[in-house]
């Protein structure tokens, strides 16, 4: 099990600005969650002039909490179930606020859901959703730990029961994650001994999207990190994420990102 949150910025455009402009941090949640809990992340904002961010979705459910008013312990309070976004992400924000978000694990929002979680693909839905009550008070206020001991004692009260189903999504989607090998279904699934139409069903019903949308994510996820590092071999780049030709990754990055390879590296820079 993980004993510190991710130190990668994967699926963050333009990471360098975002840490300029606000203060982002990730926590761990308590050891009970961490089956289905990737981080908390933290956000804090005091900005003179807006500021947009945009980011390449992880396929993975995040809950939300927002502030804006920049108290302490008073002022409205939003929050939201956001499902797998197959799209580029982008929010603007404003003079001084917070948000408090926990991001599952791919996989691991099913417990708390107990529905197939491709109900929630492509979609935002406010708080409360069915047996996902709202949390008695503010979220996002106090310190980090009072923050973080909010978000553990909301997570523990919607009871998420440990299953072999979701424990097995999990662990394949890591797999897909941290295995930049990883480039078909068919390919995949032999190696875990999983029939493919299986995989299908299981990713669709924990995950919320199919192994494919899955592998082809991450590895694009890849393509933006080495493409923020400089120019690149991009036909070598396309190869070894697994797409046929150079056209095809310039195709994809652009649809997802919203420029092409060679743009985004040149904006970063």
């Amino acid at each position: 099990m993980r004993q510190r949150p991710r130190g990668d910025s994967r699926g963050i455009l333009d990471p360098v600005r975002l840490l300029r402009e606000v203060d982002f941090r990730r926590h761990l949640p308590a050891e009970s969650l961490r089956p289905w809990v990737e981080h908390y992340w933290l956000i804090d904002w005091t900005l003179t002039t807006p500021f947009e961010q945009r980011v390449v979705p992880h396929p993975a459910v995040n809950v939300v909490f927002r502030r804006d008013d920049g108290s302490d312990r008073s002022g409205p309070e939003s929050g939201e179930v956001a499902g797998v976004g197959r799209h580029l992400f982008r929010i603007t924000l404003t003079g001084v606020g917070r948000v408090c978000g926990v991001q599952f694990r791919p996989g691991g929002f099913r417990p708390f859901w107990q529905r197939s979680v491709a109900e929630l693909t492509g979609r935002r839905i406010p708080l409360p959703v069915g047996r996902l009550s709202r949390p008695d008070g503010p979220v996002c206020a106090g310190t980090d730990d009072e923050r973080c001991r909010a978000l553990d004692a909301l997570l523990a009260a919607w009871q998420p029961e440990r299953d072999p189903m979701t424990e097995e999504a999990v662990r394949l989607a890591e797999a897909i994650r941290t295995d930049r090998t990883v480039l078909r279904v068919d390919d995949f699934a032999r190696r875990h001994d999983v029939p493919v139409r299986r995989l299908q069903r299981l990713f669709t019903e924990h995950v919320g999207v199919g192994p494919k949308w899955v592998i082809r994510r991450y590895r694009l996820q890849e393509a933006v990190e080495q493409a923020a590092g400089g120019p690149q071999n991009w036909a070598e780049l396309a190869a070894d994420l697994g797409y046929s030709d150079q056209a095809h990754l310039v195709r994809d990055f652009t649809a997802v990102a919203g420029v092409s390879p060679a743009a985004y590296a040149r904006s970063v820079r």
